[in-house]
C-alpha cells in the first residue's frame, strides 16, 4: 500500500454509536414537540452533521436545527457518549496498523470535545497520533473542510493518506482533497452508498481492512 497516514472516521467505523445517538436524537425531537417512538428509525442521523440532518429530515430552519442540536447535546454529553461500543477487534486492528508503521488519525464531524472523550473512555486514544473533530459552533462539520484542515495542520501530502469511513460524506470529503478513500460497509452507509462514490476500496469487515493494509 502506498499510504503512510490512515484517517479514520469515528461513528460507524471505529465504534458502533447507535444507542447513544438515536436515543439522544429521540430526546431532542421530544423537546421540539416531535414524538419518535422507535429510535431504530433514526439511524440515518449517524454520520452526517446533525444540523443539516435535522433540517433535511424535519424541515427545520437554521435556528430550529441549532436548537435541536443543543437539546441533543444535553443528553449526549451526559449519557450518549458512553452508550457506545467499540467494534470487536478494533484495538487489535489499530495495533497492527500502528505496528506496520502507519500514522493513525481520527477525523470525525463529531465535535472534538465529544470525540476525544469517547476515545479516552474506550481506551482508543493511544493508537492515534491526533484526534480531529468539528467545533461546537459548527465549524468544520463538513468532512471536506475537516480533511483539508488535517492535511494543512499535520503537513500531510494527500497522496500519502487514505480516508476510511462508513458514509458517503467521508468519501466525498476525501475526493475533494485529492485523498484516496476506503469505505467500510459494516457501518451505517451500506455498500451501495459507498460504491456510488467510487472509493479505492470497500471493506466488508475489520479483518478484511487489516489484511489489506497490514
Amino acid at each position: 500500500m502506498p499510504y503512510a497516514n490512515l484517517l479514520f472516521d469515528l461513528d460507524g467505523t471505529l465504534t458502533d454509536p447507535k444507542l447513544g445517538i438515536t436515543l439522544s436524537i429521540q430526546y431532542a425531537l421530544a423537546q421540539m414537540g416531535i414524538n419518535e417512538p422507535d429510535p431504530d428509525t433514526l439511524t440515518h442521523f449517524i454520520g452526517p452533521p446533525l444540523h443539516s440532518a435535522f433540517m433535511a429530515s424535519y424541515g427545520f430552519d437554521d435556528a430550529q436545527a441549532w436548537q435541536a442540536v443543543e437539546h441533543y447535546r444535553v443528553r449526549f454529553k451526559e449519557k450518549g457518549l458512553y452508550e457506545n461500543t467499540p467494534y470487536p477487534a478494533i484495538r487489535e486492528t489499530l495495533a497492527a496498523l500502528k505496528e506496520k508503521g502507519y500514522s493513525l488519525y481520527v477525523v470525525t464531524s463529531k465535535p472534538w470535545v465529544f470525540a476525544n472523550e469517547i476515545a479516552r473512555h474506550f481506551e482508543l486514544t493511544g493508537y492515534f497520533k491526533a484526534i480531529y473533530g468539528s467545533e461546537l459552533d459548527g465549524t468544520r462539520t463538513d468532512k471536506g473542510d475537516l480533511i483539508k484542515h488535517v492535511l494543512e495542520t499535520e503537513k500531510l501530502q494527500p497522496e500519502t493518506c487514505l480516508m476510511i469511513g462508513d458514509r458517503k460524506h467521508d468519501l466525498i470529503g476525501a475526493r475533494r482533497n485529492g485523498v484516496d478513500a476506503a469505505g467500510v460497509s459494516y457501518g451505517y452507509g451500506g455498500r451501495a452508498e459507498l460504491e456510488a462514490e467510487g472509493p479505492r476500496f470497500v471493506f466488508e469487515t475489520l479483518e478484511a481492512l487489516k489484511e489489506a493494509l497490514a
